[in-house]
């Protein structure tokens, strides 16, 4: 049997069903998220969180390497 779990989002609260004993249906499943990322993202939660948080923190975390990036090179 399949084991499911109700769970809500350490960071917007929003609840949603955790599939760890069938990832292939969690809604987590299939984005991409890169090992820094997943890093600096738990230091800020812990447990799991939502597609939603996942897909924001994401963004947020490509954001600020690139503006990073950009500090590095001034005037291109």
């Amino acid at each position: 049997m399949s084991k499911h779990e109700d769970k809500y989002c350490p960071r917007c609260n929003t609840a949603f069903e955790c599939k760890v004993g069938s990832i292939t249906q969690c809604q987590c499943f299939g984005i991409i998220v890169e090992p820094e990322t997943q890093e600096w993202i738990s230091k800020q939660f812990t447990g799991c969180l939502c597609l939603n948080c996942i897909k924001v923190l994401r963004t947020a975390w490509n954001t600020e390497q690139f503006k990073a990036q950009i500090k590095k090179h001034p005037g291109h």
